[in-house]
């Protein structure tokens, strides 16, 4: 006869696992050790979170919070403090429940109160901590184009160091130490500071404006300039040399030509106001936690925001050229992702992406009876190269051609002449490219999603520095073969593709984006649902 078998509700479940675990610490003893009310309730508390109770396992069942002695004062009040100042890292302060903490702390009456505050204060922290290391929200669950794994630190660990270390001391290590994180959030408090004293004031009624023009609607785009900082005071009521200079160096902190022509396009940036800009720097330092990492003493750093591509040495900006990105249209957008550049390939082929293959190629090859796009070569399973004459093209659609398209080798090939690789499940890299006219555009989002650089061998020569006396000598050598190469890189180099809206340069200097692909949007969205809020600060 078969046995029922008795089943219990999950949450006793968790408490009965709880109980026995911390029984079982104690029965290893020689003298098994007394279970007070206060051991047990963090067991239970902590129960239902493996890394909480593996710290309080190991601690056995002490508390590092709500203990009578110093230290644990000074825990508490050092996370408190910190807790009340995370607004200053747009972090949402709300959530972590600070007046209900206290309250708590205040009316507690027994030691099986104790124990859940105790485990309350430690998930708490552990919150605090990862929001602010790593950010509060998990990229990919905002837009698919988010590919960054973000790196989470072990919870049990930090706690351990915690408990072990000055706490206030702790948490101010807790935030990203890269210098843009820091200068992000000295940007973010003067436009709150901007924005509590009323702002950059009236915005330019006017469509667009040119340098000899005069009049009210002038004064008010030199008023509007001034007061964000681009010019310093004057009375003067035309469109002069000054004003013409304070328009130039707005449209390059905005990515925009500078022309000193107030067109519509900068015009609209111009008007845009502190709460159109400070969403782009709350994404800005979210998107830093989320890349929360060594980033390579020397590495590659593309913003696609910005279209360009650089090589940063030592947080300096050695080599910086234009750089064309994915289209903005889905499957064509450009990936965010970190990766190690391996090699070059020099005089690269170009195996033509199924779905490019299919949807814009194989149409015109049907039609043409195989003549189109003589470029290409017709690739087997096997590797081989087939004869068009062979086919009978009549017989394929896009579900059933089995052939690959490749571009060997040329001075027309789509990758150019130097792709650069850093092998990824993008499949996304860097590559030269003959269409050389999209570089002067300013917005440049053109490609299939891979990035194409403007100085592909300025580029290639930068990389080869390290391990060649003679870099260009070196690349050329190879070039001149014609013959589809590999050099390898000796010293492998990370690389960063990120999409910054918002950033500032090494001496401080606030840039801003457009938001080509909606992903800060997005991100924004996110936040505000997480409880992080615009602030305006009153001095």
């Amino acid at each position: 006869m078969m046995v029922p078998v008795l089943r219990m509700r999950p949450g006793i479940q968790l408490l009965a696992m709880a109980a026995a675990m911390m029984l079982s610490l104690f029965d290893a003893t020689p003298a098994r050790a007394q279970v007070t009310p206060f051991m047990q309730a963090v067991a239970e508390a902590a129960a239902g979170d493996p890394d909480i109770a593996a710290f309080y396992k190991a601690n056995r069942y002490k508390p590092i919070w709500i203990g009578k002695d110093s230290r644990d004062r000074a825990r508490r009040a050092a996370l408190l403090k910190a807790l009340k100042r995370a607004g200053d890292h747009a972090l949402p302060v709300a959530s972590y429940n600070i007046d209900l903490l206290q309250a708590n702390l205040r009316r507690v009456k027994s030691e099986r109160e104790l124990g859940r505050i105790e485990v309350e204060l430690s998930r708490t922290l552990l919150k605090y901590a990862r929001d602010l290391q790593t950010g509060i929200l998990t990229p990919r669950k905002i837009d698919r184009g988010i590919t960054r794994q973000v790196p989470l630190r072990d919870r049990t660990k930090l706690l351990t160091t915690f408990a072990n270390s000055n706490p206030a001391a702790f948490l101010r290590g807790l935030p990203p130490r890269a210098p843009e994180y820091a200068r992000l959030l000295k940007a973010k408090l003067l436009l709150e500071k901007k924005l509590g004293k009323g702002g950059w004031g009236p915005t330019v009624p006017a469509r667009a404006l040119k340098p000899g023009q005069a009049g009210p609607v002038v004064v008010a785009l030199r008023n509007r300039l001034i007061s964000m900082g681009y010019m310093r005071r004057s009375a003067s009521k035309s469109y002069d040399a000054a004003l013409q200079k304070a328009v130039q160096l707005f449209q390059y902190d905005n990515g925009l030509t500078t022309d000193g022509v107030a067109g519509p396009g900068t015009m609209t940036e111009i008007n845009k106001q502190i709460e159109e800009r400070l969403p782009n720097i709350l994404v800005a330092i979210e998107r830093e936690r989320w890349m929360n990492i060594p980033r390579g003493k020397r590495h590659v750093w593309v913003n696609l925001t910005d279209f360009t591509a650089a090589i940063v040495d030592n947080d300096e900006v050695t080599f910086r050229t234009r750089s064309v990105i994915g289209k903005n249209i889905p499957d064509q957008r450009s990936p965010e992702f970190s990766d190690v550049m391996e090699y070059m390939e020099i005089n690269p082929n170009w195996n033509v992406p199924h779905s490019i293959a299919v949807n814009e190629y194989l149409p015109r090859m049907i039609a043409a009876g195989g003549a189109a796009a003589g470029h290409l070569q017709l690739i087997d399973s096997r590797g081989r190269v087939v004869s068009r004459g062979a086919i009978d093209w009549s017989r394929y659609t896009p579900g059933n051609f089995p052939f690959n398209l490749r571009q060997p080798p040329s001075r027309g090939n789509a990758l150019g002449l130097v792709k650069f690789m850093f092998p990824n499940p993008n499949n996304v890299y860097l590559h030269d490219t003959p269409s050389k006219s999209l570089f002067s555009r300013e917005v440049r989002a053109f490609s299939h999603g891979c990035i194409r650089v403007k100085d592909p061998f300025d580029f290639a020569y930068e990389l080869l520095r390290p391990q060649s006396a003679d870099p260009k000598g070196l690349f050329h050598r190879v070039l001149n073969t014609g013959q589809n190469t590999q050099l390898p890189l000796e010293t492998q180099i990370p690389v960063h593709l990120v999409y910054r809206t918002a950033f500032t340069s090494p001496k401080g200097r606030l840039n801003f984006r457009r938001d080509i692909y909606g992903r800060d949007a997005k991100i924004f969205n996110a936040l505000l649902r997480a409880g992080v809020v615009l602030r305006a600060v009153r001095s």
